[in-house]
């Protein structure tokens, strides 16, 4: 990590020790004195301390930063990390000694949601190892270190302590498909999958990456997958359920599809739903409206499950060309082949079901289109003689014609004969038209 012909100028150490000595002692002073404008003074005279040791660590070669950091105590190495400039701290990691590295890293380890978990094997089952520092990792033989979400120094430390280096999480979907299983030359394996993780309010595929070093199983992602869960807690209460690390990782593909399975099941529960309102029930386009959006929802749902159980076969597929499992590893990797296999006809026939209520759906709409369409027509028929009549009525010819009548009688008998010819018409449509048109 370092280099042992570069060594640090003692000034330099010494300025770093005196800075963070003084800014502690003004600190305490100006804290303990009682005068005006109090907090103004503590401000500025941290500032200026403050200024003082920016501009001397961030002008100094990454590797004099790491070194100096690994003469402070851990207090006065978290401290002074939080002066480094961001866009320098990554270049400064490169070159830290592995001690600051497991200071930096762990400074967060003692939240409820660790980063970080390590499992090893206890009397048969899966057990997670507390880390606080890295001897937690190396007193042990852990068979699976899981990093959930980690930042850039967990990555680092931990993949020093190992001699790993650890992709960034968040860019495991920018990788191309003939790029996410291989094989490194001194044995190293790579594997980047896509596991689900359906929720109620949205279902998306999350990137996972795994590598398998020493007989030990890394794996990466950016959040919580109820798949992990599964697994571990199976680990955990059942001996000898897992015996090493692909055993681990053999067992979370397995858990992968039979949660895409349990995803299948409510994808069916929720069109059967659908499907039992779009055959026995008249729909308003509202309704229609509605139930198309929960159409496209599950939709979209089956689509990801496809793809996460491609994934997964691609990903065993990989495992047995590799000829690394062992015999009974090779039973288990085509037992969760012919899970996958069946679990494609389900996703094939569904599609088919969706296709089929969403044009079901549709036709709904139509018919509920062509009634408005209808009435419209109707209408138009209807008043197509009236406005006829009503034109020649309110010619010169009809006055000259009534005009040895009253106007009052004359008007009165023509408005009767409009209604007349109104009912004649609508009874001639009655007549002709067919029965399957007849609401």
């Amino acid at each position: 990590m370092s280099n042992p012909s570069l060594t640090l100028p003692q000034n330099s150490l010494q300025t770093v020790i005196d800075l963070l000595a003084k800014h502690k002692l003004v600190e305490s002073f100006v804290e303990k004195q009682d005068m005006p404008r109090h907090d103004l003074v503590q401000i500025l005279v941290r500032k200026q301390n403050l200024a003082r040791l920016q501009q001397i660590i961030n002008h100094l070669h990454p590797e004099e930063v790491g070194l100096i950091l690994e003469q402070l105590r851990t207090d006065e190495q978290i401290f002074l990390w939080g002066q480094i400039n961001e866009n320098r701290k990554e270049e400064i990691l490169l070159e830290a000694p592995i001690s600051v590295l497991q200071t930096l890293g762990r400074r967060d380890y003692k939240t409820e949601k660790a980063r970080i978990k390590a499992f090893d094997l206890f009397e048969g089952r899966l057990r997670e190892i507390t880390i606080t520092d890295s001897e937690d990792l190396t007193s042990t033989k852990p068979i699976w270190i899981d990093l959930v979400n980690p930042t850039f120094e967990d990555r680092i430390w931990v993949g020093d302590i190992f001699d790993i280096e650890f992709p960034d999480p968040n860019k495991l979907s920018d990788l191309e498909s003939s790029a996410r299983f291989y094989i490194e030359e001194h044995g190293e394996i790579h594997l980047h999958s896509d596991f689900l993780l359906d929720k109620e309010a949205i279902s998306r595929n999350v990137a996972v990456s795994f590598i398998l070093h020493n007989n030990i199983l890394f794996s990466t992602r950016t959040e919580e997958l109820p798949v992990f869960r599964l697994q571990r807690l199976r680990a955990l209460s059942q001996r000898d359920y897992v015996f090493n690390a692909l055993d681990v990782l053999l067992d979370l593909y397995s858990a992968n599809a039979e949660y895409s399975a349990d995803s299948l099941e409510d994808v069916y529960h929720s069109l059967e739903i659908v499907g039992n309102h779009v055959l026995n029930n008249q729909m308003t386009d509202e309704e229609a409206a509605k139930i198309l959006t929960d159409i496209a929802s599950e939709e979209d749902l089956n689509g990801r499950i496809r793809r996460n159980v491609l994934d997964t076969r691609r990903a065993v597929s990989f495992l047995m060309r590799g000829k690394i499992l062992s015999k009974n590893q090779q039973k288990e990797a085509q037992q969760i082949l012919r899970d996958i296999e069946s679990l494609d006809g389900h996703t094939a026939f569904l599609f088919d079901k969706i296709n089929f209520l969403m044009d079901a759906t549709v036709g709904f709409i139509n018919i509920n289109q062509n009634k408005v369409v209808k009435r419209l027509t109707v209408i138009s028929v209807l008043f197509m003689p009236l406005n006829l009549l009503a034109g020649i009525g309110g010619m010169s010819e009809f006055s000259m014609m009534t005009q040895n009548l009253p106007w009052q009688i004359s008007y009165a008998g023509f408005i009767l004969g409009l209604f007349a010819v109104a009912w004649l018409t609508y009874t001639v449509l009655q007549f002709f038209e067919t029965p399957s048109l007849r609401k």
